[in-house]
């Protein structure tokens, strides 16, 4: 009652602030039907994939709230063209763009235009075929359809949140859009700065991507004796990770023993540590650039990544004790057509796709639960006993969310792995030279 009490009072201070918002009435929590989650789930991999509305991936999966179409500001009815990871190009995804798509509520303002691209260019959803793995995985296990990025706009702010719960830097100001420079994070070059978002939902320029602000998961994990691995994607030759963890922008992981004994490069071991029945409590898996489903890589190579990792998990040791959550971290730019709940001047953003896989995951299941990134971090929590990151009002969002924990049906026997087909063998990502490119810079 406390974590939903937080989150109508940070609604009510943001009406307050007159964004013109209209009240949202989040759907009824279904309650899980036995026991703590710890006793059952011993290991959460978080895998993260880029830009993509959850639209752009499910539309017209049977249950979910996901038609295949959506309309223009004047009320037209437009049909969802079929789109390829192929050509190559880029959707504006940043705060000012979503906030506009959003329009208070309508979910009518999306437009190419903001891209340099026809008018209707974003009113489009995958091939089925390109992402058959992911639509075998929804068939199979839990698709949650009302999954919402802490905030508004791209990749940055996304994958913050995963790690912290907030994008929050004072009561009055939190991190916003891709920073400007480069590489990202305390490893950034001179002159790097990120932008921040007030109240009044205002983009401002900020400071040096290095914080010290708020704490992460790491934090808590570290206090409680839990094992946690963050595996990231070469881009130096010297040291992997640097210019896409989103560890690299928090002091205290990236100037310690973390950096080297946590964060993960290249990020296929985790392919070897599930094998091996090495997981950690929690881990955190970051794609190749070319492996990520954003737009402009043209690469249909990220189905068969995720089913990768999803397979390695299911055949190895670990599979009976093992949650697994595939989240996208951002919109990028495409259409969706369900408001999210207005919860602060954050947001949450526009809805991005979610899977849950697991032994335990309810078979064949569309969960209509309104979760945020905050879930997946509060989900956490409750598998490992462990205390929210922080309060509601210092912008922690784990604190108000609700847990994940409903997509799951303790009473019934641990499901047996069946492969997920996919196009591309492990081998290919184990053979393939790194991109040493960032999933998302947009820059």
């Amino acid at each position: 009652m406390g974590r939903m009490l937080g989150a109508s009072l940070a609604f009510l201070s943001l009406v307050a602030c007159g964004s013109g918002s209209t009240p949202y009435r989040p759907l009824p929590v279904v309650p899980s039907t036995a026991g703590p989650v710890g006793t059952y789930i011993k290991h959460v991999v978080i895998i993260v994939q880029e830009n993509r509305s959850f639209e752009n991936l499910f539309a017209g999966f049977p249950g979910a709230d996901a038609p295949l179409y959506g309309f223009w500001r004047d009320g037209t009815k437009i049909p969802l063209r079929i789109v390829h990871f192929a050509p190559l190009y880029n959707l504006n995804h940043y705060f000012d763009p979503s906030i506009k798509s959003w329009n208070h509520g309508k979910m009518n303002g999306f437009n190419g235009v903001y891209s340099g691209l026809p008018p209707r260019f974003p009113y489009g959803r995958l091939d089925h075929q390109e992402i058959a793995p992911y639509w075998s995985m929804a068939h199979q296990y839990v698709l949650a359809d009302h999954m919402f990025p802490t905030e508004f706009g791209p990749s940055f702010p996304g994958h913050l949140a995963l790690i912290a719960g907030t994008t929050s830097l004072s009561p009055d100001k939190a991190v916003a859009d891709n920073p400007i420079g480069g590489p990202w994070g305390c490893d950034a070059s001179p002159g790097t700065f990120i932008y921040t978002v007030n109240l009044q939902r205002q983009i401002r320029t900020g400071g040096f991507p290095c914080f010290t602000q708020f704490r992460t998961m790491a934090d808590t994990l570290d206090a409680h004796g839990i094992s946690w691995k963050y595996y990231s994607p070469q881009i130096y030759a010297n040291k992997g990770g640097g210019l896409w963890s989103t560890f690299d922008s928090i002091k205290a992981v990236r100037y310690s023993g973390h950096w080297n004994q946590n964060v993960i490069s290249p990020q296929t071991q985790v392919l070897a540590d599930a094998a091996s029945g090495k997981l950690p409590g929690v881990s955190w898996v970051i794609p190749d650039w070319e492996w990520s489903d954003h737009t402009s890589t043209g690469s249909d190579l990220g189905p068969s990544w995720v089913a990768a990792v999803v397979n390695a998990i299911g055949t190895g040791p670990d599979w009976r004790s093992t949650a697994i959550v595939v989240v996208w971290d951002d919109w990028g730019g495409w259409y969706d057509n369900v408001a999210p709940p207005q919860l602060d001047y954050r947001g949450p953003g526009i809805r991005v796709g979610c899977l849950i896989v697991s032994p335990y995951a309810r078979p064949h299941y569309v969960s209509h639960t309104v979760y945020e990134f905050g879930s997946i971090l509060r989900f956490v929590e409750d598998a490992f006993a462990l205390p929210p990151l922080g309060p509601v009002s210092a912008g922690y969002t784990d604190a108000r969310a609700n847990s994940l924990a409903d997509a799951f049906d303790f009473t019934q026997a641990p499901r047996h792995f069946t492969k997920i087909e996919a196009k591309y063998p492990p081998s290919r990502y184990l053979q393939q030279r790194p991109s040493m490119r960032p999933p998302d810079t947009d820059l």
